[in-house]
């Protein structure tokens, strides 16, 4: 964290030592006053008492003219430092493949993206306004009223040792505390997070009262903690409050007798009051600063914990260069894959080779590993053992830019981001002509309910595309892979959502549309994978076996079931 802090170095120095003068300042008020009362009042001196006016103007106006300034380095440094870590953060997250992102979760990054940055924005702040100041002036009227007496100042620092015993005790318990309450408010997000995404799902199931129960057993636990923590604190002021001015109560029982045996002055006993009172001040406004910084400590370690995760797929040492497109578009070599504290292979030593210009179909059932192929074409993951080229190449040594350019993906879950149909379809290009949006869109098959929307390219998609129907996001999902021109076009149970008349038009299309370009099809319908050059059917991570629709049904129990699940034996035959 250090180097956001050096990125305000002007901020963090000027901003404190702004405020120490403004507490040095404030230090001279009850010294003045003292000298009014004594002098002034005493000796009913008007030019003497209007003279020193002057003077608590003159401190008053530059101790809000330091104040102003130092609020100002203030708020520029903790937008500043927050605004950086946002930005590092959000890099970060990007940058992480699907390992990191399951690790953290969704819900746990994006509270640490806002409510912590946010905590640490306020540590930001206080550190720069009144970590220095508060100290300084509980020092600063500790030293003032042994100066003005001895043996009065005791009580001063009885009740300062007493009020740090009470400050210690408090935070010692409820720091831990605070540190839990951002983890359960991890998980009140995931909640939040699960049923806004999953809503039709729990209506369909009539789960709504169980969602609600189990949102409200959640809030009432962060409540409880939050509670409790409050409570400790809660305890700060009053205790603090009692014992400062139980010792205020002392000065002025002691210091009237001493103003009798003319010890002291009336102007003193104010002046010892007011460094009390500052004191008091300054230790509430400390305690709270300490509760902040708590927090903050907190969400600085989540923070860090994320920043300093490396990725476990990168691209350095990988180089910029074009393919050569005439090799292999995609080739497999014993490769083998399992998840992160699994023992079970997804995949397990699979070799195939896809020609470029082929339409090849990936074929199995739920769980077998089809996906997971997708993946490791794509990067997401790296393969735990054998070799993957993509042209020839090993996938590892292209830079992941390069690699987007001419291999895209449609993925199972159809996803469109708030905006304009068109702001959606330009992330394939972001240079496409408006004649290379509407191509695109007409080859997916999305030309007809585009047309009809009274704006076209221009129709806002709302939060999570909710005004669309899954249809819809699916072939607008295709077409915005399809913008890129890509060399490589992976369907990723893509046609799940469409009728079979509207798949076998999208497939008719797609093999019209470019005829050097390789399209891989991963699904689980027959129909949508039996034209295919080649179709790979994969069982419990492994290729089971490889060939045509008519090649398989003949040679392939696996497929020959898949097949029959779905279709007859006479509609088989028809093919």
């Amino acid at each position: 964290m250090k180097k956001y802090f050096s990125l305000y170095k002007k901020q963090f120095i000027l901003g404190p030592a702004f405020k120490l003068c403004e507490a040095i300042l404030e230090l001279f008020v009850p010294l003045v006053v003292a000298r009014i009362i004594d002098r002034g009042i005493a000796q009913a001196d008007r030019a003497y008492i209007f003279k020193m006016g002057g003077v608590l103007f003159a401190l008053a106006f530059f101790g809000v003219v330091f104040a102003l300034i130092c609020q100002y380095c203030a708020a520029v440094a903790q937008q500043g430092v927050g605004t950086q870590l946002r930005n590092d953060l959000f890099r970060k997250i990007n940058s992480f493949s699907e390992k990191e992102l399951s690790r953290f979760g969704t819900a746990s990054l994006t509270t640490r993206i806002t409510n912590d940055i946010t905590q640490i924005q306020s540590a930001v702040a206080m550190l720069i306004r009144l970590v220095f100041r508060s100290p300084f002036l509980i020092a600063g009227s500790l030293i003032m009223a042994v100066a003005l007496d001895r043996k009065m100042s005791i009580i001063f620092i009885v009740s300062a040792v007493i009020v740090s015993l009470i400050l210690y005790l408090i935070l010692s318990k409820s720091i831990p505390l605070y540190k839990k309450i951002q983890a359960k408010l991890d998980r009140l997000s995931g909640i939040v997070k699960d049923n806004l995404s999953g809503v039709r799902v729990v209506r369909a199931f009539a789960k709504t009262d169980y969602e609600t129960e189990r949102f409200e057993e959640s809030n009432e636990e962060l409540t409880r903690r939050n509670i409790r923590a409050g409570n400790l604190s809660a305890l700060l002021n009053p205790l603090t409050f009692a014992i400062l001015n139980s010792a205020i109560v002392l000065i002025l029982h002691f210091g009237a007798i001493n103003v009798n045996v003319g010890r002291l002055t009336q102007g003193q006993v104010l002046a010892f009051t007011n460094y009390m009172t500052q004191i008091l001040l300054s230790i509430i406004v400390f305690s709270n600063v300490i509760v902040i910084f708590t927090k903050a400590g907190a969400s600085v370690a989540r923070v860090k914990e994320v920043l300093e995760t490396n990725a476990s797929v990168t691209d350095d040492g990988a180089e910029d260069f074009t393919p050569d497109f005439t090799k292999p578009a995609v080739s497999f070599n014993n490769v083998s894959f399992s998840f992160e504290g699994s023992e079970e292979k997804v995949l397990d030593g699979i070799s195939f080779e896809i020609l470029s210009g082929q339409t090849v179909g990936i074929i199995g059932g739920t769980g077998s590993g089809k996906s997971t192929v997708v993946n490791l074409i794509m990067r997401s993951f790296d393969a735990e053992s054998g070799e993957i080229k993509i042209f020839g190449e090993d996938v590892g040594k292209y830079r992941f830019s390069s690699l987007r350019k001419f291999l895209h993906t449609v993925p199972q879950k159809n996803t469109l981001f708030s905006g304009t149909i068109r702001e959606n379809l330009l992330f394939g290009n972001p240079e496409a002509s408006d004649a290379e949006l509407e191509s695109a869109v007409k080859t997916a098959q999305a030309e007809e309910f585009v047309r009809k929307l009274s704006d076209g390219l221009d129709h806002v998609i709302n939060t999570d595309s909710k005004n669309l129907s899954g249809g819809q996001r699916q072939r607008l999902c295709i077409a915005r892979a399809l913008v890129g021109d890509p060399k490589i076009l992976i369907l990723d149970d893509s046609f799940s959502a469409l009728d079979f008349a509207t798949d076998a038009r999208l497939r008719k299309a797609l093999s019209e549309d470019r005829s050097d370009r390789t399209v891989i099809i991963v699904s689980q319908r027959v129909n949508t994978v039996k034209n295919a050059d080649n179709i790979i059917v994969i069982n419990e991570g492994k290729i089971s076996a490889q060939g045509t629709h008519g090649e398989l049904f003949g040679s392939s129990g696996v497929y020959r079931e898949i097949c029959l699940s779905q279709l007859s034996e006479s509609e088989v035959a028809a093919e």
